[in-house]
């Protein structure tokens, strides 16, 4: 590592004003070719102690019967742990619950994230499709339509002015 990441300012413009240097003494630059190999190295042990399924960076996932909601929840406190130990910053307000069935389920999801309550979905976006609790793919279907139609649109408004 060079002594450009020792010695690291960053000013910000906002309209017409610049704000003075500061120090930036911790993180890894943005674009760095080492960025994502050290942010990896960084979560490594996030799986420690847990039973559910990491799909990706954020999602967490299982196959819940009713024994099974102590133990994600348990995951859910393990997570908020490691986040504190590793000082990394988790939004849980960002965060959605949602249970994909076909049954008729009446009592609501009650999962936390470092004492914050995780709001239930009906629906939500994952690797670009929408998933919906009662799995029915009405809003993919209306949501892909809709963008056919504007790029149809945007095609036939270029081709008209030639």
């Amino acid at each position: 590592m060079d002594s450009d990441w020792d010695i690291r300012a960053r000013r910000v413009r906002v309209g017409g004003q610049l704000s003075e240097e500061v120090r930036v003494t911790s993180g890894v630059p943005q674009g760095s070719v080492l960025g994502p190999l050290l942010f990896l190295t960084y979560v490594n042990d996030i799986w420690r102690n847990m039973e559910s399924l990491f799909a990706d960076d954020r999602n967490l996932q299982k196959i819940i019967n009713n024994e099974d909601m102590e133990k994600l929840q348990k995951d859910l406190d393990r997570l908020g742990e490691w986040a504190v130990e590793y000082a990394m910053k988790i939004n849980p307000s960002k965060s959605k619950a949602i249970r994909f069935t076909r049954a008729r389920v009446e009592d609501p999801l009650n999962y936390s994230l470092m004492d914050t309550l995780i709001p239930e979905a009906s629906s939500c976006k994952y690797l670009g499709i929408i998933l919906r609790s009662g799995l029915s793919w009405a809003d993919q279907v209306n949501y892909t339509v809709k963008k056919a139609w504007k790029a149809l649109h945007f095609t036939i408004r270029i081709l008209k002015k030639e």
